[in-house]
Protein backbone atom coordinates (compact mmCIF):
# COMPACT_ATOMS: atom_id res chain seq x y z
CA UNK A 1 0.00 0.00 0.00
CA UNK A 2 1.01 3.36 -0.55
CA UNK A 3 0.01 6.53 0.54
CA UNK A 4 0.75 9.71 -1.33
CA UNK A 5 0.50 13.88 0.38
CA UNK A 6 1.46 16.75 -1.13
CA UNK A 7 3.36 18.91 1.39
CA UNK A 8 4.88 21.67 -0.57
CA UNK A 9 4.47 23.41 -4.04
CA UNK A 10 7.28 25.63 -4.70
CA UNK A 11 6.36 28.41 -6.83
CA UNK A 12 8.43 31.22 -8.28
CA UNK A 13 9.64 30.19 -11.94
CA UNK A 14 7.75 31.99 -14.65
CA UNK A 15 8.38 29.23 -17.61
CA UNK A 16 8.46 25.78 -17.65
CA UNK A 17 10.55 23.95 -15.72
CA UNK A 18 12.86 21.20 -17.54
CA UNK A 19 15.04 19.97 -14.14
CA UNK A 20 15.67 19.59 -11.08
CA UNK A 21 19.03 17.67 -9.18
CA UNK A 22 19.71 17.56 -5.30
CA UNK A 23 23.05 19.65 -4.53
CA UNK A 24 25.72 17.46 -3.08
CA UNK A 25 24.73 19.88 0.66
CA UNK A 26 21.41 17.63 2.11
CA UNK A 27 18.50 19.70 2.21
CA UNK A 28 18.82 21.98 -0.95
CA UNK A 29 17.19 21.70 -4.43
CA UNK A 30 18.14 23.26 -7.39
CA UNK A 31 16.19 23.62 -10.51
CA UNK A 32 16.27 25.03 -14.10
CA UNK A 33 14.51 25.70 -17.23
CA UNK A 34 13.14 28.29 -19.72
CA UNK A 35 13.85 30.93 -17.17
CA UNK A 36 16.80 33.05 -17.21
CA UNK A 37 18.64 31.74 -13.84
CA UNK A 38 19.06 28.43 -11.70
CA UNK A 39 17.30 28.18 -8.73
CA UNK A 40 18.24 27.19 -5.02
CA UNK A 41 15.42 25.55 -2.83
CA UNK A 42 15.70 24.59 0.80
CA UNK A 43 14.06 21.62 1.43
CA UNK A 44 14.27 21.63 5.15
CA UNK A 45 11.62 24.44 5.43
CA UNK A 46 10.75 24.03 1.32
CA UNK A 47 11.16 27.58 0.62
CA UNK A 48 13.45 30.09 -2.02
CA UNK A 49 16.54 30.64 -0.82
CA UNK A 50 18.13 32.94 -4.03
CA UNK A 51 18.72 32.83 -8.21
CA UNK A 52 22.14 31.03 -7.98
CA UNK A 53 23.29 32.52 -11.45
CA UNK A 54 21.56 34.25 -14.59
CA UNK A 55 21.71 31.85 -17.46
CA UNK A 56 21.80 33.78 -21.37
CA UNK A 57 19.47 30.49 -22.48
CA UNK A 58 17.41 27.31 -21.14
CA UNK A 59 18.65 25.36 -18.59
CA UNK A 60 17.89 21.37 -19.63
CA UNK A 61 20.36 19.69 -17.32
CA UNK A 62 21.45 20.12 -14.10
CA UNK A 63 24.64 17.98 -12.21
CA UNK A 64 26.03 17.59 -8.90
CA UNK A 65 28.73 15.14 -8.85
CA UNK A 66 29.66 13.57 -5.26
CA UNK A 67 32.96 14.45 -4.17
CA UNK A 68 33.48 17.70 -5.97
CA UNK A 69 31.93 21.42 -5.46
CA UNK A 70 30.51 22.07 -8.93
CA UNK A 71 26.89 22.04 -10.24
CA UNK A 72 27.36 21.78 -14.32
CA UNK A 73 24.86 23.04 -15.74
CA UNK A 74 24.02 22.02 -19.95
CA UNK A 75 22.64 24.75 -21.76
CA UNK A 76 20.51 25.40 -24.84
CA UNK A 77 23.14 27.09 -26.36
CA UNK A 78 25.59 23.48 -26.52
CA UNK A 79 27.31 25.33 -23.38
CA UNK A 80 28.06 23.82 -20.11
CA UNK A 81 28.10 26.27 -17.03
CA UNK A 82 30.42 25.01 -14.14
CA UNK A 83 29.42 27.06 -10.67
CA UNK A 84 32.26 26.25 -7.96
CA UNK A 85 30.45 26.78 -4.50
CA UNK A 86 33.38 27.44 -2.66
CA UNK A 87 33.93 30.95 -5.01
CA UNK A 88 30.34 31.17 -5.21
CA UNK A 89 30.53 31.75 -9.03
CA UNK A 90 30.43 30.27 -12.63
CA UNK A 91 34.40 29.64 -12.80
CA UNK A 92 34.09 28.02 -16.62
CA UNK A 93 32.07 27.55 -19.59
CA UNK A 94 32.52 24.15 -21.05
CA UNK A 95 32.57 25.06 -24.70
CA UNK A 96 31.90 22.30 -27.32
CA UNK A 97 28.74 21.85 -28.41
CA UNK A 98 26.86 24.08 -30.63
CA UNK A 99 23.56 22.77 -30.06
CA UNK A 100 21.56 22.23 -26.26
CA UNK A 101 23.31 19.31 -23.79
CA UNK A 102 20.37 17.17 -22.68
CA UNK A 103 22.04 15.03 -19.71
CA UNK A 104 25.06 15.21 -17.89
CA UNK A 105 26.56 12.57 -15.49
CA UNK A 106 29.65 12.25 -14.03
CA UNK A 107 31.45 8.73 -14.26
CA UNK A 108 33.10 9.06 -10.63
CA UNK A 109 35.62 6.32 -10.33
CA UNK A 110 37.07 7.69 -13.68
CA UNK A 111 36.97 11.89 -12.40
CA UNK A 112 35.48 12.00 -15.75
CA UNK A 113 31.89 13.92 -16.91
CA UNK A 114 29.57 13.15 -19.69
CA UNK A 115 27.93 15.49 -21.59
CA UNK A 116 25.09 14.60 -24.10
CA UNK A 117 23.63 17.16 -27.09
CA UNK A 118 21.97 17.56 -29.65
CA UNK A 119 24.56 16.77 -32.14
CA UNK A 120 24.71 12.96 -31.24
CA UNK A 121 28.08 13.00 -29.50
CA UNK A 122 28.79 12.48 -26.07
CA UNK A 123 32.07 14.62 -24.32
CA UNK A 124 34.08 13.26 -21.39
CA UNK A 125 35.73 16.12 -19.70
CA UNK A 126 38.25 15.45 -16.48
CA UNK A 127 36.34 16.74 -13.50
CA UNK A 128 40.04 17.33 -11.98
CA UNK A 129 40.90 19.48 -14.98
CA UNK A 130 37.56 20.57 -16.38
CA UNK A 131 39.47 20.25 -19.78
CA UNK A 132 37.97 17.94 -22.40
CA UNK A 133 39.30 14.43 -22.99
CA UNK A 134 37.52 12.73 -26.12
CA UNK A 135 34.26 12.92 -27.82
CA UNK A 136 32.46 9.98 -28.35
CA UNK A 137 30.20 10.01 -31.52
CA UNK A 138 27.45 8.01 -30.38
CA UNK A 139 24.32 9.00 -32.77
CA UNK A 140 23.89 10.89 -36.06
CA UNK A 141 20.87 12.54 -34.01
CA UNK A 142 19.91 14.24 -30.58
CA UNK A 143 21.23 11.82 -27.43
CA UNK A 144 18.21 12.43 -24.86
CA UNK A 145 19.59 11.15 -21.45
CA UNK A 146 22.37 8.69 -19.68
CA UNK A 147 22.68 6.29 -17.04
CA UNK A 148 25.41 4.81 -15.73
CA UNK A 149 25.84 1.70 -14.01
CA UNK A 150 28.92 1.42 -11.79
CA UNK A 151 27.76 -2.43 -10.20
CA UNK A 152 27.83 -3.19 -14.41
CA UNK A 153 30.58 -0.97 -15.93
CA UNK A 154 28.16 -0.16 -18.42
CA UNK A 155 26.39 3.80 -19.57
CA UNK A 156 23.51 3.48 -21.88
CA UNK A 157 22.25 6.90 -23.67
CA UNK A 158 18.94 7.08 -25.00
CA UNK A 159 18.50 8.64 -28.13
CA UNK A 160 15.88 10.64 -30.66
CA UNK A 161 16.33 8.41 -33.30
CA UNK A 162 14.61 5.60 -31.08
CA UNK A 163 17.52 3.47 -30.08
CA UNK A 164 19.48 2.76 -26.97
CA UNK A 165 22.90 2.29 -27.21
CA UNK A 166 25.15 1.05 -24.74
CA UNK A 167 28.52 1.48 -24.08
CA UNK A 168 31.52 0.25 -22.20
CA UNK A 169 31.91 2.32 -18.60
CA UNK A 170 36.01 1.38 -18.60
CA UNK A 171 37.35 2.35 -22.21
CA UNK A 172 33.71 4.24 -23.67
CA UNK A 173 33.30 1.22 -26.30
CA UNK A 174 30.50 0.39 -28.51
CA UNK A 175 28.67 -2.67 -26.85
CA UNK A 176 25.23 -2.70 -28.55
CA UNK A 177 22.38 -1.00 -29.52
CA UNK A 178 18.43 -1.35 -28.45
CA UNK A 179 16.09 -1.18 -31.07
CA UNK A 180 12.22 -1.98 -29.40
CA UNK A 181 11.57 1.63 -29.34
CA UNK A 182 9.40 3.27 -31.59
CA UNK A 183 9.99 6.91 -30.94
CA UNK A 184 12.22 9.19 -29.32
CA UNK A 185 14.13 7.88 -25.92
CA UNK A 186 14.08 10.60 -23.57
CA UNK A 187 14.36 8.62 -19.95
CA UNK A 188 17.09 5.69 -19.06
CA UNK A 189 18.15 3.90 -15.48
CA UNK A 190 19.64 1.39 -14.75
CA UNK A 191 18.83 -0.81 -12.03
CA UNK A 192 20.69 -0.49 -8.68
CA UNK A 193 22.18 -3.44 -8.62
CA UNK A 194 22.28 -3.06 -12.36
CA UNK A 195 20.36 -6.65 -13.51
CA UNK A 196 18.12 -4.55 -15.54
CA UNK A 197 17.89 -1.68 -17.08
CA UNK A 198 14.51 0.81 -17.65
CA UNK A 199 13.93 3.20 -20.83
CA UNK A 200 10.85 5.27 -21.45
CA UNK A 201 10.39 6.62 -24.62
CA UNK A 202 7.98 9.21 -26.45
CA UNK A 203 5.54 6.10 -27.14
CA UNK A 204 4.65 5.77 -24.20
CA UNK A 205 6.42 2.41 -23.43
CA UNK A 206 8.16 1.46 -20.41
CA UNK A 207 10.85 -1.24 -21.57
CA UNK A 208 12.74 -3.42 -19.21
CA UNK A 209 16.28 -4.80 -20.47
CA UNK A 210 17.85 -7.69 -18.89
CA UNK A 211 21.45 -6.74 -18.65
CA UNK A 212 23.13 -10.26 -19.15
CA UNK A 213 22.45 -9.70 -22.92
CA UNK A 214 20.11 -6.80 -23.47
CA UNK A 215 17.27 -9.06 -24.12
CA UNK A 216 14.15 -6.99 -23.76
CA UNK A 217 12.75 -9.07 -20.55
CA UNK A 218 9.49 -6.67 -20.51
CA UNK A 219 7.40 -4.27 -21.97
CA UNK A 220 4.81 -1.79 -20.25
CA UNK A 221 2.53 0.36 -21.53
CA UNK A 222 3.03 2.94 -19.21
CA UNK A 223 1.83 6.10 -19.85
CA UNK A 224 -0.96 7.78 -22.21
CA UNK A 225 1.66 9.82 -23.57
CA UNK A 226 5.76 10.56 -23.74
CA UNK A 227 7.47 9.40 -20.54
CA UNK A 228 9.77 11.87 -19.88
CA UNK A 229 11.82 10.58 -16.87
CA UNK A 230 12.73 7.57 -14.59
CA UNK A 231 13.69 7.71 -10.95
CA UNK A 232 14.36 4.59 -8.84
CA UNK A 233 13.89 5.36 -4.86
CA UNK A 234 17.27 5.74 -3.21
CA UNK A 235 16.89 2.87 -0.77
CA UNK A 236 13.36 1.02 -1.50
CA UNK A 237 12.23 -1.87 -4.13
CA UNK A 238 9.85 1.22 -6.08
CA UNK A 239 10.71 3.65 -8.83
CA UNK A 240 8.55 6.43 -10.33
CA UNK A 241 7.79 7.35 -13.45
CA UNK A 242 6.90 11.34 -14.88
CA UNK A 243 5.10 11.62 -17.73
CA UNK A 244 3.33 13.99 -20.43
CA UNK A 245 0.95 12.65 -19.85
CA UNK A 246 0.23 15.41 -16.36
CA UNK A 247 0.86 12.01 -14.46
CA UNK A 248 3.57 10.29 -11.77
CA UNK A 249 3.41 7.02 -11.46
CA UNK A 250 5.04 4.98 -8.49
CA UNK A 251 5.98 0.83 -9.84
CA UNK A 252 7.22 -1.91 -8.30
CA UNK A 253 11.04 -2.35 -9.35
CA UNK A 254 10.73 -6.67 -8.18
CA UNK A 255 7.69 -7.10 -10.66
CA UNK A 256 6.98 -3.87 -12.70
CA UNK A 257 3.31 -3.59 -11.13
CA UNK A 258 1.89 -0.21 -10.96
CA UNK A 259 1.38 0.57 -7.56
CA UNK A 260 0.41 4.13 -7.31
CA UNK A 261 -0.79 6.86 -10.20
CA UNK A 262 -0.64 10.78 -8.67
CA UNK A 263 -2.57 12.80 -10.76
CA UNK A 264 -5.28 15.46 -11.24
CA UNK A 265 -7.82 12.45 -12.31
CA UNK A 266 -7.26 10.20 -9.05
CA UNK A 267 -8.16 13.17 -7.10
CA UNK A 268 -4.73 14.64 -5.85
CA UNK A 269 -3.37 18.25 -6.34
CA UNK A 270 -1.04 17.97 -9.08
CA UNK A 271 0.81 19.25 -12.19
CA UNK A 272 -1.90 20.56 -15.04
CA UNK A 273 1.10 19.77 -17.56
CA UNK A 274 3.89 18.18 -18.52
CA UNK A 275 6.14 16.55 -15.47
CA UNK A 276 9.39 16.35 -16.73
CA UNK A 277 11.62 15.26 -14.58
CA UNK A 278 11.98 13.60 -10.65
CA UNK A 279 14.26 13.27 -7.61
CA UNK A 280 13.87 11.32 -4.23
CA UNK A 281 15.19 12.98 -1.70
CA UNK A 282 14.52 10.01 1.31
CA UNK A 283 10.91 9.57 0.79
CA UNK A 284 9.55 12.44 -0.62
CA UNK A 285 9.27 12.41 -3.99
CA UNK A 286 9.84 15.97 -5.80
CA UNK A 287 8.32 16.55 -9.49
CA UNK A 288 8.92 19.98 -11.72
CA UNK A 289 6.68 20.39 -14.43
CA UNK A 290 5.88 22.74 -17.39
CA UNK A 291 3.08 23.90 -15.08
CA UNK A 292 6.14 26.07 -13.30
CA UNK A 293 5.57 24.67 -10.53
CA UNK A 294 7.86 22.23 -8.21
CA UNK A 295 5.88 19.46 -6.03
CA UNK A 296 7.22 17.96 -3.09
CA UNK A 297 5.11 14.44 -2.53
CA UNK A 298 5.51 12.87 0.88
CA UNK A 299 4.98 9.31 0.00
CA UNK A 300 4.29 6.32 2.95
CA UNK A 301 5.04 2.92 2.14
CA UNK A 302 2.96 0.36 3.98
CA UNK A 303 4.00 -3.27 2.62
Amino acid sequence: MIEVQKIAELTGHGNPIFTAELSQKPGILFTGGNDKGVVEWSLRDNTFIKVMFPVPASVYAIHCPEGYPYMFVGLRTGDVAVFDFIQQKVIKLLKHHVKPVFDIKAVTPKKELLVASEDGSVTVWSLETLELLHTIQVSVDTIRCITISLAKKHIAFGCRDSSVKIYDMDDYGFITSLNEHTMAVFSAQYSPDGSYLLTGSRDAQLKVWDTTNYSLQENVAAHMFAINNIAFHPTRPYFATASMDKSIKIWDAHNFKLRKIISREKGLPSHVLSVNKLVWNGDHLISVSDDKTVLIWDVSFSD
